[in-house]
């Protein structure tokens, strides 16, 4: 069953040609496309839609079984077909599941979180103040973003460092800064194959020398035990847990590290809300659900290639960068889950910036380039400082460039004229803290899978990246005074105007 683009078509072209400034003037428009739970409110009144629109969305949505898709994804069914697995990330934080499959993959993550508390516990017991996660892609972003977010709740017990980038000179950086003495390493990689961490973690530890704190979290313990980590120091993960979608698992360590258990829980508790709102709302009702849809009506009803996310709270400055692999990780996909071609577009170019700096950047493009670039604008309205003269300024800058990018400003100087009609989402939270974080990611983690439904493409395979992955390997004997694998002339003769400059 595939989504009916031409049963929206009328509604998009009977509203191609009224500007969002009259559609915003309605009274109660903002009431009528605005939904709140759980400490979070999304307001969709200044997207290119109104509720005669949204109500065609919506029914599409019920066509394609969007509810019963939930069901499947979070009692283990396989929603990742390429791969013949579940996506079992809802297990990693909440017991929803009530199936077999589900009610296992819950056992086996409880059994990881005791083991993870007591490595934790012997560490604070210890004299380790650093702690240097090492990963790369979902084993990175996702604790790094949330890490450097709540800072300000965090634990002192420990600096927590991220180790990513296979170029050395990240390493060389950071090791100034440690004492070997009192430092932790975790490695962090599912397959534990992944050349960058490996790479750097085969320096790190020969940094440690002959010492215990070197520890790994993967899928596969055979490969760290034959890397030097003892058996003991090795956490699970599973094949059901996308590294995207990992940071709730023993991923999120340093996460753990750093919050404590308090605020770990916190987090996971935040998620699993979302994961029962999604679940068990009404669709006209469900966040992630309206988020999923004002997303397919840009991308494929009005033809926009990107999606600019602007968070205006310097605490969420690694949010587009950590939604960027999230989303087009997850749906850069250009056949549907039988093989066939996806008719139309799937994924936009996903970017962003925090606000207010952004608006001394890149703003201009949005407000008079030539591309229309929709936007989630992301607020907080309870800072964590005092400085609440800066928070209102901050707040007006927000609300300001959500009118303006809508409304636009007549002028019949061309160079002083915006011409508005631009669409974007409003996202607020209550505040920032562990459980609306939390529930903020697994927003986006099920609008993420509520666009693929409708696609009919697989969120959970990332073959994409392997393809480079694999000309690298072939071609790293030959910068050590090897022959390459098979290349292209370009990259032999790239190869040879290289290889003289090392050393």
């Amino acid at each position: 069953m595939r989504f009916d683009f031409q049963a929206l078509a009328a509604h998009q072209l009977r509203l191609a040609s009224t500007p969002l400034v009259q559609l915003c003037a309605e009274p109660d428009r903002s009431r009528a496309l605005g939904r709140s739970t759980l400490g979070l409110h999304l307001n969709l009144a200044r997207q290119r839609l109104d509720p005669e629109a949204l109500q065609a969305l919506l029914a599409q949505a019920s066509r394609l079984g969007i509810p019963a898709g939930f069901r499947r994804l979070v009692e283990g069914e396989q929603v990742n077909p390429t791969e013949a697995r579940p996506a079992l990330h809802t297990a990693l934080r909440s017991a929803l599941g009530q199936s077999e499959t589900a009610r296992a993959a819950r056992a086996e993550v409880m059994v990881m979180r005791e083991r993870m508390e007591a490595l934790s516990a012997a560490l604070e017991a210890s004299t380790v103040t650093d702690i240097v996660s090492v990963g790369i892609g979902g084993s990175d972003l996702g604790p790094r973003l949330v890490v450097d977010a709540l800072r300000e709740v965090a634990s002192p017990r420990f600096r927590i460092h991220f180790l990513t980038n296979v170029d050395g000179s990240a390493l060389a950086r950071l090791l100034p800064q440690l004492d070997r003495r009192s430092t932790a390493v975790l490695l962090v990689s599912k397959s534990f194959t992944t050349q960058e961490t490996l790479l750097n973690g085969q320096l790190l530890r020969e940094w440690l020398g002959d010492d215990p704190r070197l520890f790994a979290v993967t899928a596969h313990p055979e490969r760290a035990a034959a890397f030097g980590v003892a058996p003991e120091r090795v956490l699970p993960m599973w094949d059901w847990v996308g590294g995207r979608f990992s940071l709730w698992s023993a991923v999120g360590w340093s996460i753990r590290l750093a919050l404590g258990s308090s605020g770990f829980d916190q987090l996971l508790a935040g998620a699993a809300a979302m994961d029962a709102h999604a679940l068990e709302s009404p669709l006209a009702d469900n966040l992630p659900v309206l988020h999923a849809l004002v997303a397919l009506w840009n991308r494929n009803l009005i033809g926009l290639p990107t999606q600019a996310v602007l968070p205006y709270d310097e605490r969420l400055a690694l949010l587009p960068a950590f939604l960027q692999q999230l989303v087009m990780e997850s749906l850069g996909k250009r056949v549907r889950l039988d093989g066939s071609e996806v008719l139309g577009e799937t994924v936009p170019v996903v970017w962003g910036g925090t606000g207010t700096n952004s608006q001394h950047s890149f703003f201009q493009a949005l407000h008079q380039g030539t591309q229309v670039v929709p936007c989630d604008f992301i607020g907080v309205l309870r800072p964590a400082h005092g400085y609440q003269g800066n928070h209102r300024a901050l707040l007006s800058n927000l609300l300001a460039q959500c009118e303006a990018l809508a409304s636009g400003s007549p002028n019949a100087d061309p160079h002083r004229h915006y011409p508005g009609d631009r669409p974007s989402s409003l996202l607020l939270l209550d505040q920032l803290d562990p459980h609306s974080l939390g529930a903020l990611l697994a927003l986006y983690e099920h609008s993420v899978y509520v666009q693929a439904l409708l696609w009919g493409i697989n969120a959970f395979d990332q073959s994409g990246v392997e393809l480079g992955k694999q000309l690298a390997s072939q071609l790293l004997p030959a910068f050590s005074g090897g022959e390459p694998g098979p290349c292209d002339a370009v990259t032999r003769s790239l190869l040879a105007e290289i290889r003289p400059h090392l050393s």
